[in-house]
């Protein structure tokens, strides 16, 4: 199972993007039960893989991959059969943080829109399917292997297990939090930016057409083409005070202006289908290349003083003061792009920050950082240097806790592979002639 994580992030990949797949005509090469993978989905999970592991082209490797994707359907396939779902609001919220990721890896909405040639609403559109079955294949693995544990006695044997020149070697690792303020556009923006939108309210009601304003002067890259319109969403989709404003509109009515964290918006309701409604909207953002992060880092100066006179810890400093919304609700911790884990190697650090915890000893705060959020907004942070470790060779008393969790999942692995004998036999499973060779099938057998 060593390929699932893997597959899914280069497969919700695959649903936004085209890859050039040179070899064959594309086809259906596996089917299990209703579920079935295309030769592309597999070409692009393996030459995704390949770029980011740099790994040379490796039969095995795609063998491997295939497996794993069979083992993803498998799940799929049973899931149906044991009516395990899971909520399409759980999916909804999954389905933004993931459009948060990809936004974040490009350097914002705009430039993610434009590399896709796609707006964020079929961006969305696309990678919902793909979304649901990995929460619903990850729900099947949590009741097969969930309550799984590992004793401090299996550990140690499975480290002791682990050949003495096979030991991994860690580099420099840092553990890190951050309380992040953003720079405040000021009162006399704000109030340029509904000005600006009162007027065109003002034409659109002299009998100017909505949509012909909307290409001209609206701000959202993603709909200002289509003259504004967003097409269909569910409720709980959209920010809360525009779904609030469209909501009490009836088809053709237009909104006053309302505020978002986006900018300013003029809405007009399109039409109304049972719970989901289209709009057409004009979003005017507040100018922000004069905003002065001096407010912003006075109040981070003070929030550190408070930690430092413990009058309060860190981590409930970030929960009450930091803007930053995937780091406040965990202490402020930042954790790895690439693995998710708390502990980071020096070289994987943010640059911005990097020359600074440098020179930190544990246990101190940076004064206030000024820098650019990936999405081009200005804020400033205070880093805490919680941990951080020297370069050597794995071992129990500095690293007990990467291998307590690698030992967790072999064990969850093999449970999980045992599930897969068991029930091989239990969905309707067809495997082109083609990858027969890859025997992705021999966990079972």
């Amino acid at each position: 199972m060593a390929f699932v994580a893997i597959c899914f992030i280069i497969s919700s990949l695959s649903a936004v993007a085209q890859v050039p797949v040179q070899r064959k005509v594309d086809g259906i090469i596996v089917k299990v039960d209703n579920h079935i993978i295309l030769r592309s989905d597999l070409e692009f999970s393996y030459l995704q893989y390949l770029a980011q592991s740099k790994q040379q082209p490796n039969e095995a490797l795609k063998c491997d991959i295939l497996r794993s994707m069979v083992q993803d359907k498998l799940l799929l396939a049973r899931a149906e059969i044991d009516s395990v779902v899971v909520d399409d609001a759980m999916v909804t919220d999954q389905l933004n943080r993931r459009i948060d990721y990809l936004t974040a890896q490009v350097g914002g909405v705009e430039r993610l829109e434009q590399y896709y040639n796609k707006s964020i609403k079929q961006l969305k559109d696309e990678l919902r399917k793909t979304v649901k079955e990995q929460m619903v294949a990850e729900k099947m693995q949590q009741e097969i292997a969930g309550k799984i544990k590992v004793t401090p006695k299996e550990i140690k044997r499975y480290f002791n297990n682990i050949p003495t020149d096979s030991l991994p070697y860690f580099s420099s690792e840092v553990e890190l939090a951050q309380i992040v303020k953003y720079a405040q556009v000021s009162k006399q923006q704000k109030l340029a930016a509904r000005q600006k939108l009162e007027e065109l309210r003002k034409r659109i009601v002299a009998g100017e057409d909505f949509a012909a304003l909307a290409k001209q002067y609206s701000q959202d890259p993603g709909s200002a083409a289509a003259g504004g319109e967003l097409g269909f969403f569910k409720k709980k989709e959209l920010v809360p005070e525009y779904e609030a404003a469209a909501m009490r509109l009836e088809p053709g009515q237009m909104s006053n202006v309302i505020e978002s964290q986006f900018g300013f918006h003029l809405i007009q309701l399109i039409e109304r289908k049972g719970q989901e409604f289209n709009t057409r909207h004009i979003l005017i953002k507040p100018e922000t290349a004069t905003v002065d992060v001096s407010s912003a880092a006075a109040v981070l100066d003070s929030v550190r003083t408070l930690i430092q006179n413990d009058s309060i810890t860190f981590a409930k400093a970030a929960k009450e003061y930091s803007d930053d919304k995937q780091t406040k609700d965990n202490g402020g911790t930042i954790t790895s792009r690439a693995t998710g884990d708390m502990y980071i190697p020096m070289d994987q650090v943010d640059p911005s920050i990097f020359f600074v915890i440098d020179t930190m000893q544990v246990g101190e705060i940076s004064k206030p950082i000024p820098f650019r959020t990936e999405d081009g907004q200005e804020a400033v942070r205070i880093i805490y240097l919680k941990s951080k470790s020297k370069p050597h060779l794995a071992n129990l008393q500095d690293d007990y806790q990467k291998i307590a969790n690698a030992a967790l999942n072999q064990k969850k692995g093999k449970a999980v592979d045992d599930w897969f004998r068991k029930n091989i036999d239990t969905v309707f499973i067809e495997i082109d002639p083609e990858y027969q060779n890859c025997n992705v099938l021999e966990l079972t057998q």
